[in-house]
């Protein structure tokens, strides 16, 4: 089963300063939102690449963020890599944090 086949996920348009990631429409089981910024360059940069995250996780009110990049000679979308933060990656895996 394909989890993004859903019609309310969508490829958002550039927005600049306010942007709110790339892809849209994307949750937690538990209902969280989560930002998904789309990289397709030659060199890997997460440092720079997670400081955008950060920044457009609040325009967007996403709980996580996550990076999805270009992996060398793969072109299969689930053959691409995804980083995230550690802490993200509990979210993910664990559900929410305790209130």
């Amino acid at each position: 089963m394909d989890y993004l086949d859903d019609d309310a996920i969508d490829r958002k348009v550039k927005t600049g300063r306010l942007a709110k990631g790339d892809v849209s429409g994307i949750r937690t089981s538990y209902g969280e939102r989560v930002l998904v910024e789309v990289k397709d360059e030659a060199r890997v940069n997460l440092g720079n690449w997670r400081r955008e995250v950060e920044v457009e996780m609040i325009n967007d009110n996403a709980a996580i963020g996550v990076v999805v990049h270009k992996r060398h000679g793969k072109g299969a979308p689930g053959d691409q890599w995804v980083t995230m933060t550690y802490n993200d990656f509990l979210r993910v895996i664990g559900g929410p944090p305790d209130e």
